[in-house]
């Protein structure tokens, strides 16, 4: 072991410090190695086969640990099972993120997996920081070696390491500082309303400079992805922030943030019917990809809205004129059919769509003589597929040209649509509003970009009795949504939705409703029955308005 990197046994817990060492070159010589497996196996002894076991899993471990934290990049290397991937990232810790020194806690092994605490130094330039987090690693046996080594992935450097084109360093950010405030000038920040991070960070790369900030030293993710914005990890000395004021309401987004923590994979979307203006973005997990503005799912019932705003205009139906709701339908050799089997044939289209009837909606396909109609009616009206500017990245949604049983999958939101709860929470403030209004996160004056317009309006009578159903889906006794939409006040509407998904236990859960002026839509992923999962959601961000 190099000098300056001592080793302690406390309680049966090691620690291992090392302060200002050196790192050393990354080896490639495989000949130590025993091939790609890491540290090969005594000559004429038969590699070990079976699980590791935890005295390995400890031994293994430790050996890593101390290690990399004593800047022996190619020493750890050897102990994992990828060294030729984790040579140059280790070596990168101490050359590239300028650590100094490191100690590194280990905790618990549960199984063959082992959390630890990196408590390191970052010293740039004559300016020294502490830098804390944790992470994790998890022991194998070596494919062809027998040898317990540690599998190597970026995250095992820093959790917020997800590609291998990833990389830490530290030095002059590469974009300028903002103060991201919402709507009333109250400040939004990661640490406070976690699901804005990845927002953030994109506001940032994106208007900095344009709102006259000016970059700091910092400790940051690289992703190596052009376009992909920098992740902050450590502030060694700040910029000068310039101010960005967004569209979002921080009491509305709070709630977002609570809500979509009551299942593990969750995202809402509020946005301003009268404007356009987001209010609100969440998404759990909170770190990492953006479903909420960037998912590609089948949207299921929600997608109603548009299919019966079509239907609405060109004059199939009407909401108070009696429709066909049979348990079943088939069309194009595909069978089509209710929740349960329920049938309301006779009843007001109003309550077929109350009551999310599927086979009243696809019993009009041929009656609109068009394959193409929807996909027309969602972006000539509700904006769909128009490039939007919001902000930050985003997408706009899909509905594809299909055919026969294709397109009947499509008019109740299964096949090949895709959306997502930005798109979803659109929609529905382009049925309140009447008018489509491109979602937004910043003003248009901000960077003068020119926002999506839709073609048109919809029809002053469409518009009104597209809301009057969804309002019979929010209050009327046999509306799907009326029971969680019970808590929320003032003039309401809904629409319920699943989405049934290749592989999935459950279908996808997708709720969408409005409140006076506010619309939001959520989507929670394996979480069945729209009204169950995801309904709960929407309705707490409709109070908090």
């Amino acid at each position: 072991m190099r000098s300056g990197v001592k080793v302690a046994v406390v309680g049966g817990v090691f620690v291992v410090v090392a302060s200002g060492v050196g790192y050393g070159g990354y080896n490639l010589w495989n000949g130590i190695t025993g091939g790609s497996d890491g540290v090969g196996t005594r000559s004429g002894s038969a590699p070990k086969s079976g699980p590791v076991t935890p005295e390995e899993v400890t031994a293994t471990a430790k050996d890593f640990l101390a290690a990399w934290a004593g800047g022996e990049s190619d020493r750890a290397a050897q102990l994992t099972n990828d060294p030729v991937g984790s040579g140059p990232a280790l070596l990168g810790f101490r050359e590239e993120a300028k650590v100094s020194a490191a100690t590194i806690t280990p905790g618990p092994a549960t199984g063959a997996t082992v959390p630890f605490t990196v408590q390191a130094t970052v010293t740039y330039q004559g300016v020294s920081k502490p830098w804390t987090y944790s992470s994790r690693l998890t022991v194998v046996r070596g494919a062809t070696t027998g040898r317990p080594l540690v599998a190597w992935k970026p995250a095992v450097l820093h959790p917020k390491l997800n590609s291998a084109s990833a990389s830490i360093r530290t030095g002059a950010a590469r974009t300028a500082a903002v103060d991201a405030v919402d709507v009333r000038g109250r400040e939004l920040t990661a640490e406070k309303y976690p699901s804005l991070g990845p927002v953030l960070d994109q506001l940032r790369a994106r208007y900095g400079a344009t709102v006259g900030g000016r970059p700091g030293v910092e400790t940051f993710v690289d992703s190596g992805v052009e376009g992909v914005p920098d992740t902050t990890l450590l502030t060694l000395s700040k910029g000068e922030p310039g101010k960005l004021r967004t569209t979002i309401d921080a009491d509305v987004q709070a709630a977002a943030e609570r809500a979509v923590k009551r299942h593990g994979s969750a995202s809402v979307v509020a946005i301003k019917p009268s404007t356009g203006a987001i209010r609100a973005v969440a998404n759990n997990p909170a770190a990492g990809f953006n479903t909420a503005f960037s998912g590609t799912k089948a949207p299921g019932s929600t997608l109603k809205i548009v299919t019966a705003a079509l239907l609405l205009e060109k004059g199939l139906v009407t909401a108070d004129r009696p429709a066909e709701c049979p348990p079943t339908v088939m069309y194009y050799g595909r069978t089509i059919r209710n929740l349960n089997g329920f049938s309301m044939d006779g009843a007001p289209f109003g309550k077929s769509f109350a009551r999310s009837c599927n086979t009243a909606f696809i019993k009009k396909i041929d009656d609109v003589g068009d394959d193409a109609a929807l996909g027309k009616e969602a972006r000539e009206v509700f904006g769909i597929g128009l490039e939007w500017k919001t902000g930050i990245t985003s997408f706009d949604g899909s509905v594809p040209a299909a055919t026969g049983g294709e397109a009947a999958a499509q008019y109740i939101g299964q096949g090949t649509v895709q959306m997502n709860p930005l798109n979803i929470a659109s929609i529905t403030a382009t049925a309140k509003d009447g008018t489509f209004r491109q979602p937004y996160l910043v003003a248009q004056d901000v960077d003068d970009r020119v926002f999506a317009t839709a073609e048109r309006k919809l029809p002053a009578a469409v518009a009104r009795q597209l809301r009057d159903m969804m309002r019979l889906t929010a209050t009327a006794g046999y509306g799907t949504a009326t029971g969680v939409m019970s808590s929320v006040g003032g003039d309401k509407g809904a629409k319920t939705g699943s989405a049934e998904v290749d592989g999935q236990d459950s279908s996808d859960s997708w709720f969408t409703g409005f409140a006076d002026d506010l619309a939001a839509a959520a989507l929670v992923e394996n979480g069945g029955h729209g009204v169950d999962a995801a309904g709960p959601i929407v309705a707490s961000v409709l109070q908090a308005d």
